[in-house]
């Protein structure tokens, strides 16, 4: 299944019980989503793209870097492992 942005304009209830129902699917899904945490959340595999190219790819642990936050969305912030689902969460620095 092929997914663009299928979270954009929903509320955030809506936007978690559609990646729970997309993740309790059994079929592979290919989803561009930009809000980082939500993709930390629900897939299992990443491909991070910088003006069209791969830059990263593997599990949300490998990917979602600071170093990489810092380089490809230029924003600082920490990475750290959620106490709640066991995936990486990022805090964003103002």
């Amino acid at each position: 299944m092929l997914l663009d942005e299928p979270t954009n304009h929903l509320d955030i209830q809506h936007q978690i019980e559609l990646l729970r129902l997309i993740c309790d699917i059994s079929l592979t899904s290919i989803i561009a989503i930009h809000d980082l945490n939500h993709a930390a959340m629900f897939c299992d595999h990443l491909v991070v793209l910088d003006r069209g190219r791969i830059v990263a790819q593997g599990t949300p642990e490998a990917v979602l870097t600071e170093a990489l936050l810092r380089e490809v969305f230029r924003v600082e912030a920490r990475v750290v492992t959620s106490p709640h689902h066991g995936r990486p969460h990022i805090h964003y620095l103002r």
